[in-house]
């Protein structure tokens, strides 16, 4: 590889992430809440350009917890083009040293084949989240009981209104694998979703004015939001693990 070729980094991470991102310093730090991520890049970047891609994004209020994302830096006309095991050690350290808010793990050089492979298959895989749902209704444990049993459900979903303006008018369908809940209280409790990736998950709990079909709401005969949510696994065996 000559130094006027692109440098790929790949690496975990548990944050929101931005595909395809060049040019837009100012775009990028806000999505890293002004991480020092894109100073450790610079700093073996030629000038700042680079483009992020990753294996699905969530929307900047969801966090991704677990083992975190995959996704893959190619730095454009980077200063070099190899680097050490330790000297990419050292820049993930300094990334998860700038901030509280972020963390990365197995950082390591890889082809771009592997970026590829990072990115085949986005659909089939599978996604795990916890969400916090209200309902309008008062419920007890009993409501909620029946939606563990619902296995593998189809659900169309045509696209969000909140990402129509940027998304083609379109009809997915999607499948939730599996559902189990945990009762809080008359107005609250936890729901966990193992689903197909791709799935909207808000639209799946509140309908989105009856874009999504099935929806909780409908499944539960009542109105229902969703308050909070978390990705809890994104179950994709890549990139490998490197040793302690």
């Amino acid at each position: 590889m000559t130094a006027q070729e692109a440098l790929e980094l790949i690496f975990d991470h548990d944050s929101e992430i931005v595909e395809d991102v060049s040019e837009d310093e100012d775009h990028l730090e806000s999505v890293f809440t002004r991480m020092a991520v894109v100073k450790a890049l610079e700093k073996i970047s030629d000038d700042r350009f680079f483009n992020f891609s990753s294996s699905g994004r969530e929307d900047v209020d969801v966090r991704t917890l677990g083992n975190g994302r995959p996704f893959a830096v190619e730095l454009l006309n980077p200063h070099r083009a190899k680097f050490n095991k330790m000297e990419v050690h050292l820049l993930q350290e300094e990334i998860n040293q700038s901030s509280d808010k972020i963390r990365v793990r197995d950082v390591q050089i890889v082809t771009r084949e592997a970026v590829a492979h990072m990115k085949e298959g986005e659909e089939e895989k599978t996604k795990s989240y916890s969400a916090l749902i209200w309902t309008q209704k008062s419920i007890v444990q009993n409501d909620i009981e029946f939606i563990s049993d619902i296995k593998e459900l189809k659900v169309a979903q045509k696209t969000p209104l909140r990402v129509l303006h940027r998304r083609p008018l379109a009809v997915r369908q999607r499948l939730i694998h599996t559902m189990s809940t945990r009762y809080l209280d008359p107005h609250h409790f936890y729901l966990h979703l193992r689903t197909q990736a791709g799935t909207y998950i808000k639209e799946f709990v509140h309908g989105d004015f009856g874009r999504t079909k099935p929806n909780l709401g409908e499944l539960m005969k009542t109105e229902v939001d969703i308050l909070e949510l978390d990705v809890e696994s994104v179950d994709v065996d890549w990139p490998p693990a490197i040793p302690e």
